[in-house]
């Protein structure tokens, strides 16, 4: 999914909270920190990252759950699903949870986050591995890598 003015419409679980992600995500990411792998009762976590404005919500209310401080997890009410999350410090964008979204084959993580944390029998098609989260200040190159990589 190439094409900017695309739209990739996605659901919780019991689907009554819906998204719709307009263009594509600046970058994708798996995360293996334990907190996201309890949130998740996985592995790790997936997501694709949009500016703020990019994502609609509609439906049932999110509520927040999961960590209450900087980083708010937002969870389908009905079923629980953890469909995203919006960190203050990271600016107005909204890391969508990839499985929520319809088709998402190719949303495989670029970025792997926490690998320090990651369970060892683990691997990802990640093209770059990161002990912790990545500084902020790497996001500009990481995602104008992973736009060029989408082009080609």
């Amino acid at each position: 999914m190439n094409d900017v003015a695309s739209i990739r419409e996605g659901a919780c679980r019991c689907g009554q909270l819906r998204l719709k992600a307009h263009g594509a995500p600046l970058i994708t990411m798996a995360c293996h920190c334990e907190g996201c792998r309890k949130m998740t009762a996985s592995a790790f976590s997936l997501s694709a990252l949009y500016p703020q404005d990019a994502v609609e919500v509609s439906g049932l209310e999110p509520v927040i759950g999961g960590m209450h401080s900087e980083l708010h997890h937002y969870f389908c009410p009905y079923c629980l699903s953890w469909v995203f999350t919006r960190a203050e410090m990271m600016g107005p964008f909204v890391n969508v949870r990839a499985t929520m979204l319809d088709g998402a084959d190719d949303l495989a993580p670029f970025i792997e986050t926490c690998v320090a944390e990651k369970l060892s029998w683990v691997t990802t098609p990640a093209v770059h591995s990161f002990e912790v989260f990545p500084p902020m200040e790497r996001f500009p190159e990481l995602m104008a890598q992973y736009a060029t990589s989408r082009q080609a």
